[in-house]
């Protein structure tokens, strides 16, 4: 986001922390996806809201007017301090809603004690598509109906994942805005490892990790990057031996083949 929507979105989360702990966390986030969706498909509606020539009280009042009664008061206050920021381009207002919808889910699990479950639900859920040509292709045909897809995804997870997981992947699922479903479970992941302030890594090894390993590699991380790092392991037999760590932008190379090949630039050069 460029500096006016950076601001924007920050004002709305001060917002959104600031009235979301007396909310049903769970119906908050259903609400926030439910405008977020609204303002992505009406794009009038989202030009008209998000005109930095209007006053923000009478985009505000707009907002009030046409969500009462549909949508809780938590909700229209938190979309109300959306419209009145000013953002640098449309898209980025429900882009936000979107991104605080997330929020409240993760605020949902984590107020039930399953934020790390959460984390870890849709790591894997990005697993399962990776390795099922035939679901990922059935969860992002546009030409099947969303209820469909919900009812899917109902039979797939539903008492085997926390509720927010579900809540989460049926959003993604239902309303991917014209990204793909690997792009939105990331940034959710990403979204649900801040509320926690940590950081995810993803840990490529030939083996599963044991316990104690995966503590003193986590151990090892939170001393190096100065937070918290969960790590999402991830089996994968061409690494030979070793591991590698991918948090952000950042690559930690531990792999026999990344040693192997190490020495074969130096060789080479």
């Amino acid at each position: 986001m460029r500096g006016l929507s950076r601001t924007a979105r920050a004002e709305v989360e001060e917002r959104f922390n600031a009235v979301a702990a007396s909310a049903d966390l769970g119906v908050l986030a259903e609400e926030l996806f439910a405008v977020a969706d609204l303002f992505d498909r009406e794009h009038g509606l989202r030009r008209n809201l998000s005109d930095p020539a209007r006053p923000a009280e009478q985009k505000a009042d707009t907002v009030r007017a046409l969500l009462a009664g549909r949508i809780g008061e938590t909700a229209i206050e938190v979309t109300a301090a959306a419209v009145g920021a000013r953002w640098s381009r449309a898209g980025d207002l429900p882009d936000t809603l979107e991104r605080v919808g997330v929020m409240a889910a993760a605020a949902e699990a984590e107020s039930a004690g399953r934020i790390d479950d959460v984390e870890d639900e849709l790591f894997r859920f990005g697993r399962i598509l990776a390795a099922n040509p035939a679901l990922r292709r059935a969860l992002s045909d546009p030409a099947i109906p969303s209820e469909r897809k919900r009812d899917l995804l109902a039979t797939l997870l539903g008492g085997k994942v926390a509720p927010s997981t579900l809540r989460l992947v049926t959003q993604l699922v239902t309303h991917p805005r014209g990204r793909s479903l690997e792009t939105v479970l990331d940034k959710y992941g990403w979204i649900v490892a801040q509320i926690r302030e940590r950081l995810v890594g993803v840990v490529r090894s030939a083996v599963p990790l044991g316990e104690q390993h995966k503590q003193r590699l986590a151990a090892w991380l939170r001393a190096t990057y100065g937070r918290e790092v969960h790590l999402n392991v991830e089996v994968d037999p061409q690494v030979l031996g070793g591991f590698s760590v991918k948090i952000g932008d950042d690559y930690i190379d531990a792999t026999i083949a990344g040693r192997i090949e190490e020495v074969r630039r130096r060789l080479a050069g």
